[in-house]
Order: C-alpha cells, then sequence, then structure tokens
C-alpha cells in the first residue's frame, strides 16, 4: 500500500521510500523516513494534490510523490 492509497482521517507508518534523487533527499528532507506515523488529513477535489500531517506538520504532496512512499496501518 502507497500513502496516496490511504483514506482521509486514516493513520499509518512509512515503511519504505522507493523516490531516489533529490525528489528522494527533499521527502527525507520533510520527515518522510520509515517508522515514522503519518495521518492522512485530506485529496484535493482532483485528488491532487494530498494533505498529510506529519510531527504536527501540515505537508501538501502530489499524487505522483505519494506513491512513492510505502506505509502500513498503524
Amino acid at each position: 500500500m502507497t500513502l496516496c492509497d490511504v483514506d482521509p482521517g486514516a493513520r499509518c507508518v512509512i515503511s519504505r521510500m522507493t523516490a531516489t534523487g533529490s525528489l528522494g533527499q527533499r521527502l527525507a528532507d520533510l520527515g518522510f523516513c520509515p517508522g515514522v506515523e503519518v495521518r492522512m488529513l485530506r485529496h484535493a477535489p482532483l485528488h491532487d494534490p494530498v494533505e498529510i500531517e506529519l510531527d504536527g506538520c501540515c505537508i501538501s504532496i502530489r499524487r505522483t510523490e505519494a506513491r512513492q512512499i510505502g506505509v502500513c496501518p498503524a
């Protein structure tokens, strides 16, 4: 399951990151690391972008970026 598949309001734990290069580094700098718990806040009306709560901060990322983050239920 990837982060873009999570329903709004659900909590999950990041299990893997498949993003590489500058995108992988940017997501890691934002705090998207394995073992971190996140909560899906909402999907935009056209499903892009998605808003996620991570360590008390709200972050919006594109669905293509969210597909690069593997998660498991919390």
